[in-house]
């Protein structure tokens, strides 16, 4: 069976393009096609989650000395010794003719090959764990800061009655928000901070896929005008306003 090209796979998981008759019916019948459809759609969904991290913690020192320690053993591998038996050419092959110039022969791969993929995959490995580490920081409930502003946040429009949560706005200048229940969509969930006068709204940031996120607010925000925490369901369209699917909604309290 002849499988989707991976770009098709790549702009159907992205949502740049709509899958037609023939590519449903391949992914229905190819477990392989549809397997990496749903890895890719997975990636995209962390890509738009880390959207609302702004720095990067250094990666841990342990790290750095794992990666220093593999790229040592990797120089320490022992080379091959003695001689190494020398085919004999076919006449007229790759021995010169006398007296002609001698033919340059392509250098043999050795242990600089290896040493150079063993620092490569390292540095790989340090690049995961410095955003596996960021995922981490900010998904993680904050320390207990003084709290400007809270919001408690209810089921809104047509989501089911159990999804709630609360927003708290924190002297640090972050909002950090706590939810249970939401219901599960296709593309991501996104924060917006709303005017409910003239129904003017911002995005703060991404929820992404754990219960907890920890948001950096704009400096000058008035929450006295902006005081709507709401949480929507948006889809993988490139478009960055807001899809007027909200799932929760509050309003601010000092």
């Amino acid at each position: 069976m002849q499988h989707l090209e991976h770009d098709r796979l790549v702009f159907l998981a992205l949502g740049e393009s709509e899958a037609d008759n023939s590519d449903r019916t391949h992914l229905d019948a190819c477990p392989h096609c549809r397997n990496e459809l749903d890895s890719l759609r997975h990636v995209a969904g962390l890509g738009a989650a880390t959207q609302g991290l702004r720095d990067l913690p250094d990666p841990p020192e342990h790290l750095w000395q794992s990666i220093t320690a593999e790229i040592r053993a990797a120089a320490e591998l022992p080379t091959l010794t003695g001689p190494r038996p020398r085919p004999v050419p076919a006449q007229g092959a790759d021995e010169p003719a006398a007296g002609a110039a001698p033919v340059p022969r392509r250098p043999r791969r050795g242990r600089w090959s290896r040493l150079a993929v063993t620092a490569v995959t390292a540095v790989a490995a340090a690049a995961v764990g410095v955003a596996g580490t960021a995922a981490v920081l900010r998904e993680e409930t904050p320390p207990e800061q003084a709290v400007v502003a809270s919001a408690a946040l209810a089921a809104y429009g047509s989501t089911p009655a159990q999804a709630r949560g609360d927003a708290r706005v924190l002297g640090s200048g972050e909002l950090h928000l706590h939810v249970v229940n939401l219901p599960a969509v296709p593309g991501y969930y996104e924060v917006w901070l709303i005017n409910p006068r003239n129904m003017e709204m911002f995005s703060v940031g991404l929820l992404g896929s754990g219960s907890d996120v920890l948001l950096p607010l704009p400096p000058n925000v008035d929450l006295g005008q902006y005081s709507v925490v709401d949480v929507s369901a948006e889809e993988f369209d490139n478009n960055t306003a807001h899809s007027g699917d909200s799932l929760l909604r509050g309003s601010l309290t000092g």
